[in-house]
C-alpha cells in the first residue's frame, strides 16, 4: 500500500498537540471543544510500538482529563 501522508486527523492531532506543547499558558487557554476533540484524537492514536512515547500519552490525558473536569465544574483548582 502507497502511504498517502497524513490524514486530516493527523493533521489535526498535530496541530492541537502543538499549541499544547507551546506553553502551560497555552495549554490553559484551550477551549472545552478543543480539549475533547484532542483527548478523542490521542486516544484513537496507537502507540503502542514505543513504551516512552505510551507513557507520554498517558500523561498527556491524565493532563486532558484534569482540565476539562476544572472546565465543566466552572472553577480552576490553581485559582486561576
Amino acid at each position: 500500500m502507497m502511504d498517502t501522508g497524513p490524514t486530516p486527523e493527523d493533521v489535526e492531532r498535530i496541530r492541537l498537540l502543538r499549541k499544547v506543547t507551546s506553553s502551560r499558558q497555552a495549554f490553559n487557554q484551550m477551549t472545552l471543544d478543543e480539549l475533547k476533540r484532542l483527548q478523542f484524537l490521542v486516544e484513537k492514536k496507537d502507540y503502542t510500538h514505543d513504551r516512552k512515547t505510551r507513557r507520554s500519552k498517558a500523561r498527556l490525558l491524565r493532563n486532558i482529563n484534569a482540565r476539562i473536569y476544572e472546565l465543566e465544574e466552572g472553577r480552576s483548582i490553581w485559582g486561576a
